[in-house]
C-alpha cells in the first residue's frame, strides 16, 4: 500500500508539472472544490462594478488571459489560477460577484482588490475579510440546500481546499501609508504583526468552525519594500524597512499555521507557503520596473516580451512571476491534497 501511495504521489507531481506549462482540461480534479480569500493579488472580478478605482477590467490587464479582461490584475493569469490548474480544474473558479448559473460546488472566489485584513486598509470601495467571509457563509447556506442540509455542506466543504492570501493592503496602504494612516504611531513591526494574524486567524478559525473548512493554504505577504511603487524612489533599490517588516509577519505567519494545526481537528491541515519576493528576480531580465507604464491605464501600450518582466504594473507581478509563485509552492500543496486523499479513503 505504501508503494502505490508514493507511485500515486509522484505520478499526481508529474501531472502537476505538466498542468503548469498547459491547461488540465481531461483531468479530475483532485479536491471536489476550492475556495479563495484575498486581494487584487488574486481577485478575478469582484471589484468589476464596485465604486472604486481598484478595478482591472479592461486592456491592457488581462491581454494574455483567455477571456480578455475579467478583472484581474495582470496581463494573463494569477498564482491562484495557476493552482486551480494544478489541481485539475476544467474552469477557473468564478469570482463571487458573478456565481449566477456558476457551479459553485466547484468553489468561489472572493478576493477583492484593495481589500486588507483590518477593514480600514486598502483605498476605495472593497470587500476585506471579514465581509468575504460574511459572503461565503451566504455561499455554505447555498451549498446547504442543493446537498440537503448544513450537516451534508459541511461533510462535502472537509474535503474542499481553501486559499488565503491577504496582508500586502495593510502593510503598503495602511502601516506605510503615512500620514494617512497613522498606524504606525501606535504599533511596533511586532506589534502590528500580532494584530493582523489575531484578526486573520480569528477568521481561519470561522471558517473552520462553521463551514467545515479542513485544508488551508496560507500565503505570506509579498516584498513590498521590493516592488516598483516603492524602488522607484529609491533608484531601483528595495526599501529594506518594508521587506523587513513584512518578514516578521511571515515568520510570525508561519509559526501561527504551527500552531493552529496544533490545536484544531484532527484532520485539519494547514500549509504556509511563500509569496512574491526578492528570491525570484534573477529569473527576470527587468526586475525593477513595470511591463505596464504607470498609471497602467486603459489601452496603455505595455511592454512586448512580457515573459521578461516580474512585474506587470507598479504592483502586481507579471503571469510570468505568477506562475513561478505557484510552481515552488506545487509540492507543498500536491502533499497537502494527497494526505487529504489518505484521511478521507476508507
Amino acid at each position: 500500500m505504501e508503494a502505490k501511495i508514493k507511485l500515486w504521489l509522484v505520478l499526481s507531481l508529474l501531472l502537476a508539472a505538466n498542468c503548469m506549462q498547459h491547461y488540465c482540461v481531461h483531468a479530475e480534479a483532485l479536491v471536489p472544490c476550492l475556495f479563495a480569500f484575498g486581494d487584487s493579488l488574486t481577485d478575478c472580478g469582484n471589484n468589476n462594478n464596485r465604486a472604486t478605482l481598484g478595478r482591472a477590467n479592461f486592456i491592457p490587464y488581462g491581454i494574455d488571459f483567455p477571456q480578455g479582461p475579467t478583472g484581474r490584475f495582470t496581463n494573463g493569469r494569477t498564482s491562484f489560477d495557476f493552482i486551480s490548474e494544478l489541481l485539475g480544474f476544467q474552469k477557473f473558479i468564478p469570482p463571487h460577484a458573478d456565481t449566477s448559473g456558476s457551479d459553485i460546488l466547484k468553489g468561489v472566489n472572493y478576493a477583492s482588490g484593495g481589500a486588507g485584513i483590518r477593514p480600514e486598509s486598502g483605498m476605495g470601495d472593497n470587500i476585506d475579510l471579514e465581509n468575504q467571509v460574511s459572503n461565503h457563509r451566504a455561499i455554505f447556506s447555498e451549498i446547504s440546500e442543493k446537498l440537503g442540509g448544513s450537516e451534508n455542506a459541511t461533510e462535502y466543504l472537509n474535503k474542499c481546499l481553501y486559499y488565503v492570501n491577504i496582508g500586502t493592503n495593510d502593510y503598503l496602504f495602511n502601516y506605510f501609508f503615512f500620514p494617512i494612516y497613522l498606524t504606525r504611531l501606535f504599533y511596533t513591526p511586532q506589534q502590528y504583526a500580532d494584530t493582523l494574524l489575531v484578526r486573520l486567524f480569528k477568521y481561519i478559525q470561522e471558517l473552520h468552525d462553521d463551514f467545515g473548512a479542513r485544508k488551508f493554504v496560507v500565503v505570506g505577504v509579498a516584498d513590498i519594500g521590493c516592488i516598483p511603487a516603492t524602488t522607484h524612489q529609491t533608484n531601483g533599490s528595495c526599501v529594506e524597512e518594508m521587506s523587513d517588516a513584512v518578514s516578521i509577519y511571515n515568520d510570525k505567519l508561519k509559526s501561527r499555521v504551527d500552531q493552529f494545526n496544533n490545536h484544531s481537528s484532527t484532520h485539519s491541515k494547514s500549509i504556509f507557503v511563500p509569496s512574491l519576493d526578492r528570491s525570484i528576480i534573477p529569473d527576470f531580465p527587468v526586475a525593477n520596473a513595470p511591463c505596464c507604464p504607470t498609471p497602467c491605464l486603459p489601452n496603455r501600450t505595455p511592454c512586448q516580451n512580457r515573459s521578461n518582466y516580474m512585474f506587470w504594473d507598479e504592483t502586481h507581478p507579471s503571469e510570468a512571476a505568477n506562475r513561478i509563485t505557484a510552481q515552488r509552492s506545487s509540492n507543498d500543496i500536491m502533499r497537502l491534497v494527497q494526505s487529504s486523499i489518505q484521511t478521507t479513503t476508507p
